[in-house]
């Protein structure tokens, strides 16, 4: 999977790219621990990107999830999306995650990335239903959220342990057209 948008080259990752991805993750570690869960300790180590990154192309193949980099035109990783959690029947629902590079917030990035990215989602996968669950003091990915027309239907109290403790999350949706 590759898509090429106005700034952007999305695609899945490579084993080559596991060293980009630890220096993204390094570079944004202070800017993303608040909205993260807690990683495990071999998260840093380039064989454990190497893992992850064919076990991702393997559940991509199967359509069990989409897990993209986002590259900018000269080739800097600069963030993540993922649409995980793809249940089939009668649900046909997945969940939405995103990283944004400090440097690169507020820019439109975020946006551009996710509008390709969910009509793959929409088109491909066939999947009906999108679920994107914030803190509810993120407001700019709520924000971002409302701009690409996810809903929001409540909170969900202790939903996930984030930044170490169980926090409330907005639950939000995107139901395909």
């Amino acid at each position: 999977m590759k898509i090429e948008t106005k700034r952007l080259n999305i695609r899945l990752a490579e084993i080559s790219d596991a060293s980009s991805i630890i220096h993204f993750y390094k570079r944004n570690h202070d800017h993303l621990s608040p909205w993260s869960p807690k990683q495990p300790n071999n998260f840093m180590d380039t064989e454990f990107w190497s893992e992850r990154i064919s076990k991702y192309k393997l559940e991509y193949s199967k359509q069990q999830s989409l897990k993209a980099c986002l590259f900018t035109k000269s080739g800097e990783l600069i963030g993540r999306c993922n649409f995980t959690n793809v249940e089939r029947g009668s649900f046909q629902n997945c969940r939405l995650g995103y990283k944004l590079d400090h440097e690169y917030e507020g820019k439109g990035y975020m946006s551009e990335a996710l509008d390709a990215l969910i009509q793959v989602i929409f088109n491909e996968f066939k999947i009906h239903r999108i679920e994107a669950n914030v803190i509810p003091s993120n407001t700019k990915s709520r924000k971002l959220l409302e701009r690409l027309g996810f809903e929001e239907h409540g909170i969900a109290k202790s939903y996930l342990k984030i930044d170490g403790k169980w926090q409330d999350h907005v639950l939000t949706s995107l139901l395909s057209k």
